[in-house]
């Protein structure tokens, strides 16, 4: 029995690992957050201030969010939000994030994600 439950689970974060692949290969900025949370709220705003969208996937707000945090834990080593991605790879968090755009260093991802997509 105990089997079954943790065959489910594993069946869960296997399906949350999908859908969180399918996101970001489909979305060049891809924010992984809570509403409520100031650090994604500083993440969105250094996307903002360089005139970037952004899919972001709210967790609080989704039946399977803890799902895709677990998930996101597994990827990333980091179980915290925001984790932020840019043209596929995990670039942090909110604190991460603000410190590349202080550094000028965001929009230079940003646009390194625009000229794959045109390039294939």
């Amino acid at each position: 029995m105990g089997n079954h439950i943790s065959n489910s689970t594993n069946q869960q974060n296997g399906n949350a690992v999908k859908l969180i692949e399918e996101t970001i290969s489909n979305n060049c900025v891809v924010i992984f957050s809570k509403t409520s949370c100031p650090y994604c709220t500083m993440a969105k705003e250094a996307f903002d201030n360089i005139n970037v969208n952004y899919k972001a996937i709210e967790l609080d707000q989704l039946e399977n969010g803890s799902h895709l945090q677990s998930a996101l834990h597994e990827m990333t080593g980091a179980r915290t939000v925001p984790r932020v991605f840019v043209n596929g790879t995990c670039i942090g968090g909110g604190t991460e994030t603000k410190k590349l755009n202080q550094e000028g260093k965001l929009l230079q991802l940003v646009q390194q994600c625009n000229l794959t997509s045109t390039q294939s």
